[in-house]
């Protein structure tokens, strides 16, 4: 029941983010395209909510979850191929790559991400920048490592890794403990299908793939390559940025099993808890800031609460004597009212922060109705929806309703039920603590 509700807010809110552009479009163009923040306006909606979204909900249709030898972005688009498999434990395959010169990428976060595009603007270093994600069997590249070429982040090499599933065979029957995917990085630009900025690719991917295994081989550690020809027909194709690619379809199988490890424990990446997403962060944010904007209204409304009255009730059998009377009563019960909605809308945010899926689903349902009463009005009535009336608000319903309705804060809060329930089983039995 809870994948079926979320299966039908991602469809909304992808139908939304549509409306939302069509808005944001015909408002620029009735106040002038000269006006470059409404153009960015537009471009950011377009890029960054709209096209994304459709491109998700219609790759779910079509693009396979099966393995066929490529990775997928997180718009579901095909994305690069994969190009090389490994044998060995998570230690291994890291001493070898830092033995080979590659350096660990950086998660993506708020933070690396404003450090990678201020590197890119001032052409300064940053050998630890985020790649973005892409997604293989179901899920996101455990780690990643990088070159970067020159000291300029735009340019670098970089490879993203996956743990194969436990007794998960190659096609073929062949078995390996990890799948990876090289490309190098030549320039940043636009991407094809969204429109985003986005690293663009180098066509040759055998080029990079080969870079790979030169470099670990040149380090000397004891790596081991066997290449299985023909693994895939060759082929030339586009990966979910549209950059070409092209490769001959050969996957080489480096072993790194006799390279020492660094001796100590050893994190094990599939086993961490899962990380708060932006997606849950940004949500909860953007129910704040709607509170923030309702408390704003809500002193205006106090500001002007005799002429609100006025204008509604002055006439008929309501006197200005009686307007006098119940304003002031009048506005503390309003005020009050609307206090308490903040103070629950908050409650909501904090709750949606925390992984709790009642509290995702609850301002989810809000989002929906206010953006439905929005669109109702507009298509029905001939309500104007503009930047001087209600578009920021709809946009706000808007966002919230694309945050929180993402695969990523869906997963959160699955998967922070299901820690909470452990915990209680923990308590309720200790054997199950000492196990875990």
């Amino acid at each position: 029941m809870v994948e079926l509700g979320d299966g039908f807010f991602f469809v909304f809110a992808g139908l939304a983010s549509v409306w939302l552009a069509w808005l944001v479009l015909s408002e620029s163009i009735h106040i002038g395209w000269f006006t470059v923040l409404y153009v960015v306006a537009v471009w950011l909606v377009i890029a960054y909510l709209a096209l994304p979204r459709l491109h998700r909900i219609l790759t779910t249709l079509y693009v396979p979850e099966y393995f066929i030898g490529r990775t997928r972005t997180a718009n579901g688009l095909l994305g690069d191929p994969v190009n090389l498999a490994l044998l060995g434990e998570e230690g291994q395959v890291r001493a070898a790559l830092e033995a080979a010169g590659w350096t660990v990428a950086d998660d993506v976060t708020l933070a690396s991400s404003g450090r990678i595009v201020a590197a890119t603007l001032s052409r300064r270093s940053y050998d630890q920048a985020p790649v973005s994600p892409l997604f293989l069997f179901g899920r996101q590249q455990d780690f990643a490592y990088q070159q970067e070429v020159e000291g300029n982040p735009s340019r670098r090499h970089h490879i993203r890794f996956w743990r194969c599933p436990p007794d998960w065979p190659l096609p073929g029957g062949r078995r390996v403990d990890w799948l990876a995917a090289g490309t190098y990085d030549r320039s940043v630009g636009f991407s094809l299908f969204t429109l985003q900025v986005t690293h663009k690719i180098e066509a040759d991917t055998d080029q990079e793939r080969d870079h790979v295994v030169a470099t670990l081989r040149g380090a000397d550690v004891g790596v081991e390559v066997e290449v299985i020809e023909d693994f895939s027909t060759g082929y030339h194709a586009r990966n979910g940025g549209g950059d070409a690619i092209r490769t001959d379809g050969d996957l080489p199988v480096v072993d790194v099993r006799a390279v020492a490890a660094p001796t100590g424990p050893v994190v094990d990446t599939a086993a961490q808890k899962p990380r708060r997403p932006a997606a849950t962060t940004a949500g909860a944010l953007l129910v704040v800031l709607g509170v923030v904007a309702d408390l704003i209204w809500l002193a205006n409304l106090a500001l002007h609460w005799d002429q609100t009255l006025r204008s509604l009730f002055l006439g008929g059998d309501v006197t200005q004597q009686d307007i006098d009377e119940a304003s002031g009563p009048l506005l503390v019960v309003v005020v009050v009212l609307l206090s308490l909605v903040a103070l629950f809308q908050l409650f909501l945010a904090w709750r949606v922060f925390k992984g709790r899926t009642w509290a995702r689903a609850l301002v989810m349902v809000l989002a929906a109705i206010s953006t439905t009463s929005s669109f109702v009005g507009w298509a029905v009535s001939g309500d104007q929806i503009t930047f001087r009336t209600t578009l920021l608000t709809v946009a706000l319903d808007i966002l919230v309703l694309l945050t929180l309705s993402s695969k990523d804060a869906a997963e959160y809060t699955r998967d922070e039920r299901a820690e909470r329930r452990l915990r209680r089983e923990r308590r309720r039995r200790p054997e199950v603590a000492t196990a875990g």
